[in-house]
């Protein structure tokens, strides 16, 4: 069932009546009357004629003494049609003008959009530099990644005519129906996670639709020994494989953990129990495993049932399962005793075994390889701060507290991580080890491809501490794309984070619209604005609704 209602976008306008106390009509009333006309003529041309924010903003922010006070930011605001650089005022505090210091992110998705549009429409995404469509192979000649992908970004950022131009486009071109080998868990992600959130925002029946037609094809996938499934899936055929360079022909622990929010809903969408039923069946396969010093390894055999090469990495090939485990207890409103258990397990073994302190002070998480810790950490761990804050409420033994301190520590790190470039934003991975602290040293690990998880641990930190630091850092984080990701047919990564100039490798990713503008954008507004007791994001930022107690008709379809 839509839940639009839950969201705080209508605004109800204050609406006041006044009746005279006299008829007699002085000079003074009609003084009086002829300045109410005045007001009431001037407060109806800034709500109600065109561009009527714009106006709104002139009143009230753009005096010489708050000017003389503000930041200014440029950015390129296509949606006149004009072309030309505006100028945004960006006052401080933050927290008193929140839709103001908004206003850059939503110029920023415009652009990112318009030029998607202009260049590469119906392509999964664009390449800015080359003004081209761009695919990779994760989603073989499935089209419309950053259609889908942006779709509740739209919407929550009150763009609805894109959102409509989306909406048609996936009503009349987005097909299942074809020869093509997908990454199971990247369409998973990106297109079952878009679809159901656009559904739950929009109440449209197309988008649900659509998400349990594309569920239905990913079903084959779990025809293994195990039933832990395929990375990889054919949609015609229905064959499935793992990836070739996976430890002995492996499943990863994040892709096949990662499937646990989306499938829930589309059991509860659809009537049909199966989806619940194939991702519990992986937690029943896990907790038949031993787990070496209680972690997880990233790879497992599905036609085994047993662990492949012991690594372990909150980072890559791990990171959402944990997440999943967290958000499965939440989004079940807090009725998955089960997943809340492997939860707190898992993040007791991770913080004994891998989390360790810098000599300069940075709490980082390293890897574990065969027994043995690499001092690294991977921008995809940065995400961990946000989870683990998100956690801390529920955390056993009275650790409330630990944990956010935690979640805090790590955050700070991440953020060390963007201040130690030149660019002032964060490269793959860094190390610290040789005396290196929070800095890549290695050249295939310099690289940014504008990833959301440190703003996403930013949006969290603020929500859940109100430090206005995160703001802060969050709109460092908005300059430096501006600055070095920017170019003229949309935003591209950079190859060198540490280079005094970018050397773009021209590609804006869906995930760029999907998750790091729409964090940033969340950053800088109410907390009730998706507020957490009602929705949990998918690992893609995907906003999925808490599935309540008292609604027995979808909880008797995940039983």
């Amino acid at each position: 069932m839509p839940v639009a209602s839950l969201l705080p976008f209508t605004v109800t306008p204050n609406r006041k009546s006044a009746s005279p106390t006299s008829f007699r009509l002085t000079e003074k009333f009609i003084l009086l009357l002829v300045f109410s006309a005045f007001i009431t003529l001037c407060f109806g041309a800034i709500f109600f004629l065109p561009d009527s924010t714009k106006l709104l903003s002139g009143v009230f922010f753009r005096s010489s003494s708050v000017e003389a006070e503000t930041r200014t930011g440029t950015v390129s605001d296509t949606s006149t049609g004009t072309g030309k650089d505006e100028k945004i005022l960006l006052p401080e505090p933050f927290q008193e003008f929140e839709s103001r210091v908004r206003k850059p992110v939503s110029v920023m998705m415009q652009f990112s959009w318009d030029n998607y549009k202009r260049y590469a429409w119906g392509s999964n995404e664009l390449r800015p530099v080359s003004k081209q469509g761009h695919s990779s192979n994760l989603f073989g000649s499935l089209k419309g990644a950053t259609i889908v992908d942006a779709l509740d970004t739209l919407y929550i950022m009150e763009m609805y005519d894109e959102f409509e131009a989306a909406t048609e486009w996936v009503e009349r071109n987005l097909d299942f129906n074809m020869n093509a080998e997908i990454s199971v868990f990247e369409v998973n992600i990106r297109f079952v996670g878009g679809l159901l959130s656009a559904y739950y925002l929009s109440g449209k029946e197309v988008f649900r639709r659509k998400a349990v037609e594309l569920g239905e094809k990913l079903l084959p996938a779990f025809k293994t020994p195990t039933g832990i499934p395929w990375a990889l899936l054919n949609l015609k055929s229905g064959i499935g494989r793992n990836w070739p360079w996976a430890s002995g022909g492996s499943s990863i622990l994040a892709e096949y953990g990662t499937l646990h929010l989306e499938f829930m809903h589309l059991s509860a969408l659809s009537g049909r129990p199966v989806f619940a039923e194939k991702v519990m069946n992986i937690r029943k396969v896990l907790n038949r495993l031993d787990k070496p010093q209680g972690l997880y390894p990233n790879y497992l055999n599905p036609n085994s049932g047993q662990w492949g090469q012991h690594h372990v990495s909150v980072g890559g090939l791990g990171d959402s399962f944990y997440e999943y485990l967290l958000k499965a207890w939440l989004m079940s409103d807090k009725t998955d005793e089960e997943g809340k258990k492997l939860y707190y397990d898992a993040l007791q073994a991770i913080e004994k075994n891998l989390i360790r302190k810098s000599s300069g002070g940075l709490t980082y998480i390293a890897e574990w390889k065969g027994g043995l810790l690499e001092h690294k950490m991977g921008h995809l761990t940065c995400f961990a701060g946000g989870m683990i804050a998100l956690g801390a409420d529920g955390a056993p033994d009275d650790k409330t507290g630990h944990q956010m301190e935690l979640a805090a520590e790590i955050t700070r790190t991440c953020h060390e991580s963007y201040t130690r470039t030149s660019m002032k934003l964060g490269p793959e991975a860094f190390r610290f080890d040789g005396g290196v602290e929070a800095i890549a040293t290695r050249q295939n690990e310099k690289y940014f491809i504008l990833r959301p998880e440190v703003i996403e641990t930013y949006m969290y930190m603020w929500r859940f501490t109100h430090d206005p630091k995160y703001r802060q850092w969050g709109w460092e984080a908005v300059q430096a794309l501006e600055k070095y990701c920017r170019v003229e047919g949309g935003y591209s990564g950079v190859r060198d984070v540490y280079a005094n100039t970018p050397n773009h490798d021209d590609v804006q990713q869906s995930f760029y619209l999907a998750e790091t503008l729409k964090y940033l954008y969340l950053l800088f507004s109410d907390d009730d604005h998706l507020p957490f007791e009602h929705w949990v994001f998918n690992t893609e930022a995907h906003p999925l609704p808490v599935i309540k107690k008292q609604n027995p008709e979808i909880a008797n379809q995940l039983k």
